[in-house]
């Protein structure tokens, strides 16, 4: 096998994959209600399922693995539990239900507990981003971050792979160059333009467009950080082409969170309608 061929080795599997997520996140989006909902809470526990198998201590002996595992699992319904719970709870509760997965992950024994706390409490904010947003900005809101966050990585992908060039921080995400991260922002910017020149977003849509893009970057690597300082290569294989559902939503949880953080302090012009 050729140099080039390796290079595209990945793409048909990560392209029938991403069709799959993709047909069932659209039916999703466009239907909303409690399967929305439901989608978003058994993704969430995945993911932090994920997390706590990826940063769980060395098994020392053999019979220790089982624990090992029902622990990981363990954190996976509790996200889900607590996500579920903060949905139908006064906002300072929900907060608090929000934190207690990352409050978990600090205080269990295993490997990076600040950086996985982190990662849970950004998880679960992003739960609770989505399914909020869904309900009270529509589906405009939703499939503009979706399309933000897909758009720039694929531009990123393919820019990545034919043009090379210097990377953007080789000591975490080896594989991600300035060229693919410049050709995301791009991405989103048009993106951006779109809703706007359709009239379902004001115009500072074309600035919160690349924001968001960079975000979910920013995701991304936080992601590629954990899976290398704990020594895996992905969250898991449950996604042909992709690995885990980290590795496939890492960049949507640093979108939402930050798009959940900035509506805290000012109001943003996010699309509407759907």
């Amino acid at each position: 096998m050729t140099p080039t061929s390796n290079r595209w080795a990945d793409l048909r599997p990560r392209m029938l994959s991403a069709a799959v997520l993709a047909s069932v996140g659209a039916v999703e989006i466009w239907s909303g209600g409690w399967t929305f909902s439901v989608l978003v809470i058994l993704l969430i526990a995945f993911m932090l399922w994920e997390l706590g198998a990826m940063t769980r201590p060395p098994a020392i002996k053999r019979e220790s693995r089982i624990p090992q595992t029902r622990s990981a699992a363990a954190m996976g319904v509790l996200g889900g539990v607590c996500l579920a719970i903060s949905l139908y709870s006064p906002r300072e509760f929900s907060a608090a239900l929000l934190l207690v997965p990352a409050l978990a992950f600090a205080l269990t024994p295993r490997r990076d507990r600040r950086l996985s706390a982190l990662w849970a409490a950004g998880a679960m904010i992003a739960g609770f981003g989505l399914i909020t947003l869904r309900n009270d900005a529509g589906t405009a809101a939703i499939v503009w971050i979706v399309l933000v966050v897909v758009v720039s990585d694929v531009m990123g992908y393919f820019a990545g792979r034919i043009l090379g060039g210097p990377k953007f921080w080789p000591a975490i995400s080896p594989k991600k160059t300035w060229s693919g991260t410049a050709a995301g922002w791009v991405g989103a910017v048009a993106v951006g333009a779109v809703f706007w020149s359709m009239g379902y977003a004001p115009a500072g849509i074309l600035l919160l467009s690349p924001l968001v893009a960079f975000a979910g970057q920013m995701g991304d690597i936080a992601e590629s950080w954990i899976k290398r300082r704990t020594g895996v290569k992905d969250s898991s294989n449950l996604i042909p082409g992709h690995g885990g559902f980290m590795d496939r939503f890492d960049a949507m949880t640093g979108a939402v969170v930050l798009v959940m953080l900035l509506s805290l302090v000012i109001a943003l012009p996010l699309p509407v309608g759907g």
